[in-house]
């Protein structure tokens, strides 16, 4: 049994900790706040603009635009969007997780996050491009991812390009996903999207000059390779943004969480202690009286 010493130096040691926690918990919960409005502000752009594009590249041919094209076989390039830092539970482990049984032995890997390449390199992956993205997260800076995921697809290098992101739903609530990006497909955010039907019910408007023969109704100015030349890169990269932000408030939301169960455990702990210190003492003190009292009698 630890004698009171050791209790008084484990009951300090675990005191430290709880104040660490407790910090990295309130400095997790500031940051939550502002991550998770940026993830739900910019839902319902992405949910339109995916929609959109799905129904589009339903009612169009797939050589309107080569990032519409679908391809059989080849390459994978995956997206893995992971955290910097740890202590956040277990997100990065079932989006790894989740990554390992959907991909091929054969894929290519781009890496957002410094946990998801150092797994990248455990694991001897084919990592092509580690990339690293700031808090708060700015679209500037997955332009650049972006530009280069299209870039390898335009190439006819990569036939698909999907992306292992952490879907964020509520704050004790993170989900693991796995979309594919290129070529474009329904991508459901929130768990709480419909992909149905968005175009064809669209009304043909009499604009001059405008192209409209070919496309189910949807109305193109200039030319609709002028449009599909403009939105659909414009729309890898927004998803991709998305995808980042969704990530990003996932990881704040966890951080907080673990933070607080281990402040809390933490408290418990020294609850613990000090009642095994108290009672360790209290044995202490009882023994010496006992001790005193036998000494009393033995001199009577």
């Amino acid at each position: 049994m630890a004698n009171l010493r050791d209790i008084r130096r484990r009951i300090k040691s675990v005191k430290n900790t709880a104040q660490i926690t407790k910090a990295m918990q309130l400095v997790a919960a500031s940051k939550m706040k502002k991550a998770q409005d940026q993830a739900t502000s910019g839902r319902a752009y992405a949910d339109l603009m995916n929609k959109v594009l799905v129904n589009l590249k339903e009612q169009t041919d797939e050589e309107a635009h080569p990032l519409l094209e679908e391809r059989e076989g080849g390459k994978e390039l995956v997206v893995l969007i992971t955290t910097d830092k740890g202590l956040c539970g277990p997100l990065n482990t079932n989006l790894l997780r989740l990554v390992a049984t959907e991909v091929g032995g054969d894929a290519t890997y781009v890496t957002v996050g410094s946990k998801g390449r150092q797994a990248m390199a455990r694991s001897k992956k084919d990592l092509l491009a580690d990339f690293t993205v700031k808090d708060p997260v700015e679209s500037s800076e997955t332009r650049l991812i972006s530009k280069f995921i299209i870039e390898k697809f335009l190439s006819g290098e990569y036939n698909h390009v999907k992306v292992g992101f952490t879907n964020f739903i509520n704050t004790i609530s993170q989900e693991a996903m796995f979309e594919t990006l290129l070529p474009i497909r329904p991508i459901d955010l929130g768990r709480d999207r419909d992909f149905i039907g968005m175009g064809g019910e669209s009304q043909p408007v009499d604009v001059p000059n405008a192209e409209t023969s070919d496309y189910g109704g949807y109305i193109f100015e200039p030319s609709a390779e002028g449009v599909l030349d403009t939105i659909v890169p414009q729309y890898v990269n927004y998803q991709l943004y998305q995808m980042v932000l969704e990530s990003r408030a996932s990881e704040h939301s966890a951080r907080m969480v673990a933070m607080k169960a281990a402040t809390d455990n933490a408290n418990d702990m020294i609850k613990d202690l000090t009642l095994d210190y108290n009672k360790q003492r209290q044995a202490a003190i009882t023994s010496e009286l006992l001790e005193i009292t036998t000494a009393m009698k033995a001199l009577e």
